[in-house]
């Protein structure tokens, strides 16, 4: 298994830099979440995405989800990444990448961990509105 990578950052991710953290021999799958800014909010246009985090709170909380899947899906390696800072339209807000032997389980323990992030980790974004607000 891979050394797990958890980082807030301040600068664009490097998608493949993320991915190259949890690539191993051993996998036969590597599943890779990307959120990104969307334009339109429930009929509302979005200029920009601004990110706040407590960041030594918020890696200490991804490093506790990366735990999680670790015990839940003992062969996987993850990293994850997420931006602070302005984010604009169609940028990468998060990375989350998992490899594991099999796909499912990949599957499984992504979708696990982008739901823990919205659940516990300290991060807050304000949207900029299309119309100034």
């Amino acid at each position: 298994m891979n050394t797990p990578f958890f980082r807030i950052a301040e600068e664009p991710i490097q998608v493949e830099e993320v991915i190259g953290l949890v690539r191993r021999r051993e996998a036969g799958a590597v599943t890779v979440f990307m959120g990104t800014v969307r334009e339109w909010t429930e009929g509302v246009r979005t200029s920009y995405l601004d990110y706040d985090a407590y960041q030594p709170m918020a890696v200490k909380m991804m490093e506790r989800i990366g735990a999680e899947v670790q015990e839940h899906w003992p062969h996987t390696s993850i990293a994850m990444a997420h931006r602070v800072g302005r984010v604009a339209i169609s940028d990468i807000a998060v990375v989350i990448a998992v490899s594991s032997p099999h796909r499912k389980e990949a599957y499984e323990a992504n979708q696990y961990a982008i739901d823990r992030i919205k659940e516990i980790v300290p991060i807050w974004k304000e949207e900029g509105k299309g119309d100034g607000a």
